[in-house]
């Protein structure tokens, strides 16, 4: 009877034990996603700025261009280079980095006085969203509930709306509260700091082990098995991504010239509905699409919104411009989150899954930058107007293209 109650009181105390961790392991998850989400907030925190700085600074339309490019170079190097390294030195250490290397491009934001500087911020920056997208999904996935499924529509959800809500947040502050070009940095960078306190209350789920040097090694590949659907949405992993470089690049410009107004609210609205509806369609429609649905619904919406945003540029209608752009926004999160990436990772053995995930990750940054570096310098030489045409043409046939694909192989 003693050694009874003695095992029982031993399996009380474990469960107590976990119940006590839950809360923690909890409270861990959504302040992993917070940090998710004020990292990428600093990062679409530059997009508003980028005309103040091309005015005082008088740097073309292609540096423009380019300093974002550079960005998306660091995101990606990052990820690929450094994004298993969590799994060898653990979560919390590569977070906390994370967070120093955020804290640091908004040090270099607040000293820049050319762009020079502004290059080196945005590298920064995009070292620091990259490590906090590896280990910081990683860790979401670690802590989330045994069963749920929530950590991967939380981390895109974190991504698209800290981008979108840095855009929309900076050009508030810019247009209306002093000091445009050095508050947001200073707030943010509070931000940081605090925020790299608090990281440390979050429980380490992976303990360090060694073999982080041989981690290094980038593995992309696309199992052969994977081939022909990776081809088949191949345009839609495009489309979806470039469309979300325009907007974060030059979209408050294109804003400012379709609605004629100089507010630099319109130019952080537009990123928020280009990245904020595709955020709220990734967490609404998650579990009534299948992957091939989303994938088709979400190009057609990308053909819509295309569509929309081109007859609005040409025709000058502030109405259409918003409208089309929540609509492409919507069709650009369903297609790639909801559609192609849940399509892709089950064909691919466990072996194989981190190589393909990167092999998409690096269609979805090449994606994100290349087109927009080609748009820098054709601004320069045809103007915005009809660069801005010519793209949202090139968006629509992409996701045309990926449309009829799918009904085909349907």
């Amino acid at each position: 009877m003693t050694s009874f109650a003695g095992r029982g009181g031993f399996l009380s105390d474990a469960r107590q034990a976990a119940r006590r961790g839950t809360p923690r392991r909890t409270a861990g998850f959504w302040l992993v996603a917070g940090v998710l989400f004020l990292l990428l907030f600093v990062s679409g925190a530059a997009s508003p700025l980028y005309d103040v700085y091309e005015a005082q600074w008088q740097f073309s339309a292609t540096t423009l261009t380019a300093i974002f490019g550079v960005y998306v170079l660091a995101f990606l190097v990052t990820l690929l280079v450094f994004g298993s390294v969590s799994d060898y030195l653990g979560r919390r250490g590569v977070i906390e980095v994370a967070l120093v290397a955020g804290a640091g491009a908004c040090g270099l934001f607040l000293a820049a006085h050319g762009a020079g500087l502004l290059f080196a911020a945005r590298a920064l920056s995009g070292v620091s969203a990259g490590a906090a997208t590896s280990a910081g999904g990683a860790a979401l996935v670690d802590l989330q509930p045994e069963g749920s499924a929530r950590a991967p529509v939380v981390t895109s959800a974190a991504i698209l709306l800290g981008l979108g809500v840095g855009g929309l947040g900076t050009s508030a502050l810019v247009q209306y509260a002093p000091a445009p070009t050095h508050l947001i940095w200073w707030l943010l960078l509070g931000a940081c700091a605090a925020a790299a306190v608090a990281v440390s209350a979050i429980p380490e789920t992976r303990p360090g082990r060694p073999g982080v040097l041989a981690s290094l090694r980038p593995r992309v590949a696309v199992p052969r098995q994977a081939r022909m659907t990776f081809a088949a949405a191949l345009p839609g992993m495009i489309a979806a991504p470039a469309l979300n470089g325009f907007y974060l690049s030059l979209g408050p410009s294109l804003a400012a010239q379709v609605l004629g107004s100089p507010d630099l609210l319109w130019g952080g609205l537009v990123i928020f509905l280009v990245t904020g509806t595709g955020a709220a369609a990734t967490v609404a429609l998650r579990r009534s699409l299948s992957g091939p649905a989303a994938m088709l619904a979400g190009c057609l919406t990308l053909v819509a919104g295309a569509a929309m945003t081109l007859a609005a540029i040409e025709t000058a209608s502030a109405a259409a411009f918003l409208a089309g752009t929540a609509v492409a926004g919507t069709g650009s999160g369903t297609a790639y989150f909801l559609g192609a990436y849940r399509i892709l990772t089950p064909l691919a053995s466990p072996g194989q899954r981190a190589s393909l995930i990167s092999a998409s990750w690096i269609v979805f940054y090449l994606a994100f930058s290349v087109p927009v570096l080609i748009a820098g310098v054709a601004v320069t030489h045809f103007g915005l107007h009809r660069t801005a045409v010519v793209y949202s043409a090139a968006l629509a046939v992409l996701a045309a293209a990926a449309a009829a694909s799918f009904l085909s192989r349907r």
